[in-house]
């Protein structure tokens, strides 16, 4: 598997980018990790990098990007986050991805089973982890409804994470002009993935 160049991320776009990444979550479910020289790629990304997407994940030690999408040094960029939430930081650090570095595609990836929607869903606080869960309490919100539903039911919790991506995704371009201009050009892609921790299959969607 060759390291990604300025020439090959050119002529990559946002379609291309995503089939990308599917494939190499086929290969990972299937046990079928791509050949590739990562020493190689540590002398051939030293003196700069390219990468083709930025992924927003969850910082749950299950679900490292590089890993479930076979991936390796200098294809993607990887924020992580408990409930990959968005903020200021994560919003300069996909605007330097994308207008800056050249990335075709932004990904929020969620998961299936995460902590931190379930304790958004029990209303956890504890430090400077309220701050945090507040921010997956809309998701919580916009699910629950006039009905119920605890960090208990599996179902909820899902249901929960799924919203929280699409929230996301709309505050990616709701908070940040560059990357809506890039949106609405076409120059980038952005979607959103639920990662099931049991079977390790990624189902995207697409904003």
């Amino acid at each position: 598997m060759r390291t990604q160049t300025k020439e090959s991320q050119t002529q990559i776009t946002p379609a291309t980018a995503l089939v990308i990444l599917q494939e190499g979550n086929k290969r990972f479910v299937n046990n079928l990790k791509a050949n590739r020289d990562l020493l190689k790629q540590v002398n051939e990304t030293s003196t700069g990098q390219h990468p083709f997407a930025v992924i927003l994940s969850c910082i749950d030690s299950r679900t490292s990007a590089e890993l479930i999408f076979d991936q390796g040094l200098g294809d993607v960029f990887s924020v992580r986050i408990a409930g990959n939430c968005v903020n200021e930081d994560i919003l300069g650090s996909m605007e330097f991805a994308c207008k800056v570095v050249g990335v075709k595609l932004i990904v929020v990836l969620g998961h299936s089973s995460c902590g931190a929607v379930k304790g958004a869903c029990d209303d956890v606080r504890m430090g400077n982890l309220t701050a945090l869960l507040n921010k997956i309490r809309p998701a919580v919100d916009d699910v629950r409804g006039s009905g119920s539903g605890t960090g208990a039911d599996p179902e909820f919790v899902e249901r929960v994470a799924g919203r929280n991506v699409e929230l996301a995704m709309q505050q990616i371009t709701q908070r940040s002009p560059i990357l809506k201009e890039m949106v609405d050009s076409k120059s980038i892609g952005i979607v959103g993935g639920m990662y099931d921790v049991q079977t390790g299959v990624v189902a995207f969607l697409a904003l």
